[in-house]
């Protein structure tokens, strides 16, 4: 076994402290890669506090990694000791499925096997996510990091970033197209970034005026403050995509009003209660309201090229590990601008 350390939930009452556990050793297929930076994502505090469903405890969160190739398996291609490397939200799935055959094991039908809080597919043990000093991941999971990027700014990318890229991508977003961008957080900002680099015109939809100079700065074209009823007013039938990355409750329906006559609402924000949606918002512009989740490898790896060639990075603010609880605070208040990353070098 491995021995690394890291910081953990004791259980879901607790802060994350200071906890020593075992990875696996590198198998024949595997990749270890000493991580580097790890992003701080909203659900890794849901997770740890059990809002979504019961944990598995102790719990080590994280699932934007990034860091260098420390050893590989003997039949591993892909990588080389001394690479960068990634892993995102998922470090393996069934790899038979449909979904998983199409690159879509975001989606694996029998379950993907989540970076933490999830089992590994024999039972053995649990998953234990990027708070930690260095991890081990299987081939297909790992991927290719630009040593022309940020790498601390890079590793948002890993889930912000892939899950605002993804949706766009599948629902084709472009030149031509206006797009909303509902929310200026972790994930609306990467969404901005992605919407304007595609060529689409982009307005950003935020319940705080201040965030105007910051959505410009962006690359965003318009500005929307969605408590003015006359600027919701001038709006209705603008749009033909809204990308909703909210995850505080909200009216579905005045956001659906802003839609064009076929537009789609792209939701990637995650509210605690069920959305409220009143079937003549959706039947008077046969509009659609749209889930997505990450992206599969495949397309992740294509986002990270993407990136790569686009010089686009997330904006962040790097924290010591020892302030994490701290920066949780600041999250819950959308005080960070707009995703924290930890340097693992404090650890």
């Amino acid at each position: 076994m491995i021995q690394a350390k890291g910081w953990a939930a004791q259980d879901p009452k607790t802060d994350l402290a200071p906890w020593d556990f075992e990875r696996r050793e590198v198998g024949p297929h595997d990749v270890q890669f000493d991580i580097l930076y790890c992003g701080v994502c909203h659900s890794d505090l849901h997770q740890i506090k059990n809002d979504w469903f019961e944990g598995i405890f102790p719990m080590v969160p994280g699932h934007e990694i990034v860091g260098r190739v420390v050893k590989v398996g003997e039949h591993v291609t892909k990588f080389k000791v001394g690479e960068l490397a990634g892993t995102g939200c998922m470090v393996d799935s069934c790899q038979v499925c449909e979904n998983c055959k199409e690159g879509l094991e975001q989606y694996c039908l029998e379950g993907n096997t989540q970076t933490y809080n999830s089992m590994e597919r024999d039972g053995s043990r649990p998953t234990y996510g990027g708070y930690s000093n260095t991890i081990v991941v299987r081939e297909e999971f790992v991927l290719h990091i630009s040593d022309k990027l940020d790498l601390a700014a890079t590793a948002p990318l890993l889930c912000a970033g892939i899950t605002t890229y993804s949706p766009l991508r599948h629902w084709k977003v472009g030149k031509g197209h206006k797009l909303a961008v509902l929310g200026l957080g972790g994930l609306g900002h990467m969404g901005v970034k992605f919407g304007v680099a595609f060529g689409a015109e982009v307005t950003v939809l935020s319940t705080s005026p201040s965030k105007e100079e910051d959505a410009k700065k962006l690359g965003a074209h318009h500005f929307l403050v969605t408590k003015d009823p006359e600027q919701m007013k001038a709006a209705q039938g603008s749009f033909d995509f809204i990308l909703d990355t909210v995850s505080a409750e909200h009216d579905m329906n005045a956001y659906l009003g802003l839609l064009k006559t076929n537009g789609v609402m792209m939701c990637v924000g995650v509210p605690s209660k069920p959305y409220a949606i009143h079937p003549f918002s959706l039947i008077g512009g046969r509009k659609s309201v749209a889930g997505s989740g990450i992206g599969g490898i495949k397309e992740t790896q294509e986002m990270l090229d993407f990136c790569a060639e686009h010089n686009i990075v997330s904006d962040i603010e790097l924290i010591d590990i020892k302030d994490i609880t701290a920066s949780y605070e600041r999250m819950e208040k959308g005080d960070v601008r707009y995703r924290f990353v930890i340097d693992m070098a404090t650890l």
